[in-house]
């Protein structure tokens, strides 16, 4: 994701930076870990518009595998980059690249 749209995340829902498409999407993923009730008919709609049911459920395995493995690094007390110190595991090629082969980021 670019920096801009970056900036733009916790307002996805109103910024020009996003897609419809973009936005559906983030839209389900507040659902999946915010709010279900977020999850009505107009938003299953809208999802349908812009993806197919396998999309639809590879999107929420993603986000749901995503969020219960942080939450269950944050019950183990690991802090970012405690683990695999001094590698570039995990990280996006261009921040790998930006943290010097470091396992903390830019």
């Amino acid at each position: 994701m670019s920096e801009d749209k970056y900036s733009e995340l916790l307002r996805f829902s109103t910024s020009d930076k996003f897609s419809e498409r973009e936005k559906v999407a983030l839209t389900y993923t507040s659902a999946i870990i915010w709010d279900a009730a977020i999850a009505d008919d107009e938003l299953w709609a809208r999802l349908h518009r812009f993806f197919s049911e396998p999309e639809l459920v590879e999107l929420g395995f993603f986000v749901a595998l995503t969020l219960g493995q942080q939450r269950w690094i944050k019950t183990l007390g690991i802090g970012h980059g405690e683990v695999l110190a001094g590698t570039s595991a995990g990280l996006a090629p261009g921040v790998a690249g930006s943290a010097g082969g470091r396992g903390d980021g830019p």
